[in-house]
């Protein structure tokens, strides 16, 4: 059993020189952790801005009598109308379909890189997550922070900056790494439109030397890797607030 086992690691050992380091495959797997890399920071980037933008709409409250003028009434609520329908919708239907309907239709006949496409795509479907949850981290925030710094003569939009949104970030955190790990998994779907993400190129490395084992655990062990540093820093990060509480 042991000279059996022997035998095994080392032809293992063999067969992943010869792919990665002979035919120099690595090649193949950094550019698919870079694919990865870019198209988590795109994302991440159009989610935070279409989730604060969406949860920031979503908190106001509609009122006629609290000065808003007919116009601005109306508007409120057809936004409100409007991201609670996009929120429904991302939600409710599966990220690859979206990707690939923005690759063959919304951006059919455009030039941008799929790159840049699928950092949209999975942009707008995180947006739909984080909006939710930046909306419940702000609404955990006590009434008083509002109109403390309402009283003090700061507009809605400084105090949100200055006093509610940095205390609903500490709140938000843990829920908001945890979105960012499920989004550097969902990349590996952009091979529904030609990506070469990590997924991708362990497909093409297993495609040319029909041999799954080695690839996908030198994939797997990428994200792991990723998804394990993001952790560390975001846990540090976490304490830091805590501590200056």
């Amino acid at each position: 059993m042991e000279k059996f086992l022997a035998n095994l690691v080392g032809q293992q050992t063999v067969d992943f020189y010869n792919i990665f380091m002979e035919n120099k495959y690595y090649t193949i797997i950094w550019e698919g952790l870079k694919w990865t890399l870019g198209l988590t920071a795109i994302a991440l980037a159009i989610g935070l801005m279409i989730g604060v933008f969406i949860a920031l709409i979503q908190i106001t409250e509609v009122k006629r009598k609290g000065g808003l003028n007919t116009l601005s009434y109306y508007v409120l609520k057809i936004l409100k109308w409007i991201t609670s329908l996009y929120i429904y919708i991302i939600r409710g239907t599966p990220s690859a379909l979206q990707i690939v309907l923005m690759w063959t239709v919304v951006f059919a006949t455009s030039s941008l890189p799929r790159l840049v496409i699928g950092g949209i795509a999975f942009g707008i479907n995180s947006g739909a997550y984080m909006a939710e949850l930046i909306r419940a981290g702000i609404q955990g925030i006590d009434k008083g922070q509002t109109e403390a710094g309402r009283s003090l003569g700061l507009s809605y939009v400084q105090t949100m900056s200055y006093i509610i949104l940095p205390q609903a970030f500490k709140h938000m955190l843990p829920a908001l790494v945890s979105e960012f790990i499920m989004l550097i998994k969902e990349t590996a779907i952009i091979g529904f439109i030609g990506g070469l993400d990590l997924m991708k190129a362990q497909s093409i490395i297993q495609s040319r030397t029909y041999n799954a084992l080695q690839p996908l655990l030198i994939v797997g062990l990428c994200y792991l890797i990723i998804t394990s540093i993001l952790t560390y820093f975001m846990t540090r990060l976490e304490k830091r607030l805590n501590r200056s509480r």
